[in-house]
């Protein structure tokens, strides 16, 4: 490797290398990110704080009305049980989970904690909308 330590004028120091090993160092930085990530994956899967669906999982996921009607399905719960775990009137919850009324950050927050999900996994699909 050929390297070179010089300094800026203003007094950083700073190294000059060529850039195919600039490139190299780069692809081992991005390897050892993924690494990271993959064994972050694999302790949540282990520990059960995550969970893996199978391709069935996600067409059931595509067919439902909206992801949270998916979630309550998926976790076994009746519209009244998660309602009354989640603080929101069976009604509402009814509507959202139609996809014909909206819900605030805080009922979304609530659904997401009461299911053991994250908030992104329960919101609808802006797209969708």
């Amino acid at each position: 490797m050929t390297i070179v330590r010089t300094k800026t004028p203003s007094g950083e120091a700073i190294v000059i290398l060529p850039e195919a090993e600039f490139e190299q160092l780069l692809a081992l930085a991005e390897d050892a990110a993924d690494s990271r990530a993959l064994t972050a994956s694999q302790d949540r899967l282990g520990n059960g704080t995550d969970e893996l669906l199978s391709e069935d999982d996600l067409d059931d996921l595509r067919k439902a009305p909206t992801p949270l009607a998916f979630w309550r399905e998926r976790r076994g719960l009746t519209v009244m049980e998660l309602a009354e775990s989640s603080g929101i009137s069976d009604t509402v919850l009814a509507g959202m989970e139609r996809g014909e009324r909206g819900g605030d950050i805080g009922a979304y927050r609530a659904l997401a904690e009461a299911l053991g999900v994250d908030m992104d996994d329960v919101v609808p699909n802006a797209e969708a909308a």
